[in-house]
């Protein structure tokens, strides 16, 4: 861990994971951070919205608003005022594959906090009247979510993508679906895939003593286990990404955007994954870097311009996106496409590639400072049965030189792979 800096890296490494299961197949993570000010309670379950059966649409992240307003013993509100008053706070979070609820709290209050936290996860009430209250603050997010330009362009690049499956549309869901749900169907939702063999807890930061005990007898221990076929959504049966190319009009969008967008393995494929984040770093990240020192530094035709490392659990994506003026749009494509070509069969990346190794690893380091960047990164691993150190992904740094770069990531990340969309303002009639 050389490159990193020496304080975060230590700490990382210094975080020894403990890995455990429960009798009913629950997944606990135990990552003891001595010097964290704050423990990190956090509860991840498999139930992100590519679980959604149709008619569900949105479902995943509704219940996830829903778990907040009351459980079998709590009322609505009464969560967040129990947890401020042991000196913490909460949030959640809901994506694509998973979802996670956590609290962070004074170590001292961890007991009080997991049973708080369980409690309020594997038993919410899912009132009626309380369901109709806030289904209606979901569709006011769904509708301001529709009325940014910029969100509207990454998900048309999506929709593009993956059009049959689950990751091509919004996680928030569909109006329509929302509108003709019930109680019961969330209810039926949360008994389907709140299960023990689809959850993980993670604690992370100061541990208090017994915490295995604890958790053994907790309510996690009282979930009960599910089949694949269970929760398990009929889908097709592999992700089908679409190349191609599209021209589209936004209403009230800033400026042009050039979006391109590559599949890539699935997040279990660490090693390819690595060499993408490489690869998107020396190509995107700081002045030096290819495409900004190209298009932005020396031509000046675009506003910004960065490409990103998407990581799923059927298929990763890099993204590309160039913002910029409307008559530099077609010599920003140009550009673009010809650097690409060039990484394909470029001499030598060593300089670059070390560069970009330093980035990847600095990177990594800074994510895992705070007890709620461990429990993530840990919580999320562990729940897709990727148990391993918190640095082992930055082990597969090794493998990538000039040449696997070239021949395993840089081949891929062709115009001819991708599927591009050119997203313009819609002028005004």
């Amino acid at each position: 861990m050389g490159l990193c800096h020496a304080p975060l890296a230590i700490s990382a490494e210094r975080t020894e994971l403990d890995h455990w299961s429960l009798e009913n197949g629950a997944k606990c993570v135990i990552a003891p951070i001595p010097d964290a000010p704050l423990t990190c309670v956090d509860f991840w379950c498999r139930a992100g919205s590519a679980v959604e059966r149709p008619g569900e649409e949105g479902l995943a992240h509704f219940l996830e608003h829903m778990v907040f307003k009351g459980s079998s013993t709590l009322d609505a509100g009464e969560f967040d005022l129990r947890i401020e008053a042991l000196g913490g706070s909460s949030n959640a979070a809901t994506g694509f594959d998973d979802v996670h609820f956590y609290v962070l709290v004074p170590p001292k209050e961890v007991k009080a906090a997991l049973e708080l936290l369980l409690n309020l996860v594997i038993t919410p009430k899912i009132d009626k009247q309380a369901y109709s209250l806030e289904r209606e603050v979901v569709l006011e997010e769904i509708a301001q979510y529709n009325d940014q330009p910029d969100e509207q362009v990454f998900q048309k690049l999506l929709e593009k993508c993956w059009p049959k499956h689950p990751y091509g549309r919004s996680i928030l869901g569909k109006e329509e679906s929302l509108r003709k749900s019930n109680p019961c169907d969330m209810k039926a939702f949360h008994q389907r895939h709140y299960m023990a063999n689809n959850c993980c807890l993670v604690i992370s930061g100061v541990i208090p003593k017994g915490i295995e005990e604890i958790v053994s007898n907790s309510l996690l221990t009282g979930l009960e286990n599910s089949s694949k076929e269970e929760s398990t959504p009929p889908k097709d049966p592999s992700l089908v990404f679409y190349k191609g190319r599209e021209e589209v009009f936004f209403n009230r969008l800033e400026s042009s955007r050039l979006l391109m967008a590559w599949q890539l393995p699935p997040a279990n494929n660490q090693r390819m994954l690595m060499g993408a984040d490489l690869a998107t770093s020396l190509l995107s990240e700081g002045r030096r870097s290819r495409l900004v020192q190209q298009l932005r530094e020396n031509l000046q035709i675009v506003e910004s311009i960065d490409m990103d490392l998407t990581v799923l659990e059927e298929g990763s994506l890099v993204m590309l996106e160039a913002c910029c003026g409307e008559n530099n749009l077609e010599k920003v494509e140009q550009e673009v496409h010809k650097i690409l070509k060039d990484m394909s069969h470029v001499s030598s990346l060593e300089k670059e590639l070390e560069r970009a190794a330093r980035l990847v690893e600095n990177g990594l380091c800074f994510n895992l400072e705070a007890a709620s960047q461990v429990s993530g990164l840990a919580g999320s691993q562990s729940l897709w049965g990727r148990d391993q150190p918190l640095l082992e992904p930055l082990r597969h740094i090794k493998y990538w030189d000039s040449v696997h770069l070239k021949e395993e990531v840089f081949n891929l990340l062709q115009p001819e792979q991708s599927f591009t969309l050119l997203a313009r303002p819609l002028k005004a009639s």
